[in-house]
């Protein structure tokens, strides 16, 4: 509807333009053919009118598109710069503008058609110049001003105040980012963009019942941590209607703000890193914070389940760490002392390999102090 509006808007432009020039600037005879009479001369304004009002029917959705991309393209721009910059080459602009009008009025005397583009082209000069010169001389054209003083604070220290970090949709319906952000070790603006609320919205919405209550936890997710943590977030509306993927739609969206994604989305990790994107991981986060545990260790575990090859048994740690116990097998279901031989990090996570200490004897009692208690998930 509204880009409806602005193709009528831009119809009616030219048609005006066509008629207004038409009516005034219309000479009196054309070719040996004299135009003066009020019949043929409102006759040719009307076909010109005509003329330029179906010129913006062909044009009109052209126009509008080169318009909104450069909108979308200046709204980056001014996104990306400091209020330092903005501020700076708006002041540098106006003073540009002020010296092209006074310039312009020392050439009035100039001829009507040389003054005029005489005005233009310096005041499209001189603006152009008062903007950027106000954008690379900011700190000194805004010294005077305190508000825009700098205060000692170094450049690192304005980046880092503006960092931000733009959530995935798996990292919201995941839920540990809420537990992380009040923890403490999220620091910065945390950027919600619209497309990943409307694919939440979707999948809250979902027929399929397991998709449904995951979609409703990521925005009760959402919704904690805006009204119950002191995290700052933001909604950001800004949508790339010519990208079809939201993986896609993030990226450029990060590219665009300077921004980090949170996630722990496998392939959209690679896919960042291929296009220059920082990424955080909360699965790497959660294996980095995972307890060490050194091979000759002693821990006193319980035995859950037969492991792969013959004689293994399988134990995990509260984390979900996999232990496998070499000749565990027997032991399922009791507590037994053991000895790690070796740990494996795979892509999945950490595995632990251990084998039974032979010099103890299989616990169903308080152990010794020499063993690290481990509780267990089964």
């Amino acid at each position: 509807m509204f880009r409806r509006a602005l193709k009528i808007m831009v119809i009616i432009f030219l048609m005006s333009l066509g008629f207004g020039l038409s009516y005034y600037y219309l000479p009196g005879n054309i070719g040996g053919v004299d135009i003066a009479k009020p019949v043929m001369h409102y006759g040719i304004i009307g076909i010109i009118t005509f003329l330029c009002g179906f010129l913006g029917i062909l044009l009109a959705s052209g126009i509008i598109e080169r318009t909104v991309q450069f909108t979308s393209w200046l709204e980056f721009r001014l996104i990306k710069m400091s209020i330092q910059e903005v501020v700076g080459g708006a002041v540098g602009l106006i003073i540009g503008l002020i010296i092209a009008t006074l310039l312009g009025a020392a050439i009035s005397w100039l001829p009507l058609w040389v003054g005029g583009i005489l005005r233009i082209i310096v005041t499209l000069l001189l603006g152009y110049l008062g903007l950027s010169v106000g954008m690379k001389r900011k700190e000194e054209l805004l010294g005077f001003l305190p508000r825009f003083s700098k205060d000692k604070q170094t450049k690192t220290d304005i980046k880092t105040a503006q960092s931000c970090k733009i959530l995935d949709t798996s990292v919201i319906i995941d839920g540990r980012i809420a537990d992380i952000c009040k923890s403490g070790f999220i620091e910065g603006t945390l950027i919600i963009p619209g497309f990943i609320l409307e694919e939440l919205r979707h999948i809250a919405d979902s027929s399929d019942l397991l998709k449904r209550n995951r979609g409703r936890r990521g925005l009760d997710i959402l919704n904690k941590i805006r009204k119950e943590l002191d995290v700052m977030v933001q909604i950001y509306e800004q949508d790339f209607e010519e990208i079809a993927e939201v993986d896609s739609k993030l990226v450029k969206l990060a590219q665009v703000l300077n921004a980090k994604v949170v996630t722990n989305d496998y392939n959209l990790n690679k896919v960042a890193e291929l296009h220059g994107v920082k990424v955080l991981n909360i699965n790497e986060l959660a294996n980095a914070v995972k307890p060490v545990v050194l091979p000759g260790e002693e821990m006193l575990v319980q035995v859950i389940k037969d492991g792969k090859e013959m004689g293994q048994g399988v134990a995990y740690l509260d984390d979900g760490t996999m232990i496998v116990v070499d000749g565990g097998k027997k032991f399922i279901g009791r507590k037994t002392g053991v000895v790690v031989t070796s740990v494996l990090q795979t892509a999945a996570g950490r595995m632990i390999f251990a084998r039974l200490k032979s010099d103890k004897k299989n616990l169903d009692h308080d152990p010794p102090s020499s063993y690290s208690e481990v509780n267990f998930i089964g």
